[in-house]
């Protein structure tokens, strides 16, 4: 026969914070920025101090909030009279912030053997030094195979140089020190060694499209007036009519008057 499967529920997670009846000791301290209000709604001046938690549970009450505990190690817990909801809320979004600021570190592993010759080595010392400069951790460490466990000193001395070769970038949280067959050691980066992070270029604004001038009106230049002047000076003038000679016109009275006389 085939065996009943067993369901699984999932149990309701614990409320992080204690609030109203889930309070069970017999005072709290009360704060808060709202002692005003609660004075006012109970018709008594209320300051924060230490109270009976029914005494602080019905000044709850009067306003229409809960009494929450925000530090329930403290002696006595610590209370607020506040919106419950609200207060989770408030919180979460403190926590968002708070993961958004913190920096996750990054750990690089850089490996060498004891025999580990020049080329090699600087090599892989030019990639810590590029991970350092990122803000990433650096791990090196030395691995031994077989019986070249027996060569301790020489891992050592490669573990010391190659934190010598990168003092200027980045310094060892401590000495050498080995795990199983492995020697390592443990690079942070340095403040003044962190590459700046490039500022954005800020977009130019759209330059504003020119609108297209009308032509200029073209003046007669003086060198065409110019040329204009000689080339009315080289037409050929008309000639003047020529007036009859005063010589001619004696001339012609001359023969007249000799036929008169004849």
């Amino acid at each position: 026969m085939a065996r009943r499967q067993k369901r699984f529920t999932k149990r309701p997670e614990k409320p992080r914070f204690r609030i109203n009846h889930q309070i069970r000791v017999p005072k709290i301290r009360l704060v808060g920025d709202n002692m005003d209000e609660i004075s006012e709604a109970t018709g008594e001046k209320i300051e924060s101090g230490v109270y009976p938690v029914r005494q602080a549970y019905e000044f709850a009450n009067a306003v229409g909030l809960d009494l929450v505990e925000i530090s329930p190690k403290a002696d006595p817990p610590v209370c607020r009279i506040i919106d419950y909801k609200k207060f989770l809320f408030d919180r979460k979004k403190k926590d968002k912030e708070l993961k958004a600021k913190t920096v996750k570190t990054v750990v690089k592993e850089i490996r060498f053997g004891p025999n580990t010759d020049d080329h090699d080595f600087d090599f892989k010392a030019r990639h810590a030094e590029r991970f350092l400069k990122d803000g990433a951790k650096v791990k090196a460490y030395v691995h031994f195979r077989g019986r070249t466990i027996v060569f301790r000193e020489r891992g050592e001395v490669l573990l010391l140089r190659f934190i010598k070769h990168l003092e200027d970038f980045g310094s060892p949280e401590a000495l050498p020190k080995m795990e199983g067959r492995r020697m390592f050691v443990m690079l942070a980066p340095k403040k003044t060694a962190l590459k700046k992070p490039s500022k954005p270029q800020k977009a130019k604004p759209a330059s504003k499209e020119a609108k297209p001038k009308p032509p200029k009106e073209s003046k007669p230049d003086a060198v065409d007036e110019n040329i204009k002047a000689s080339s009315e000076e080289g037409k050929p003038k008309p000639p003047k009519e020529s007036k009859p000679d005063a010589a001619a016109e004696n001339i012609k009275v001359s023969p007249e008057e000799g036929n008169q006389e004849s």
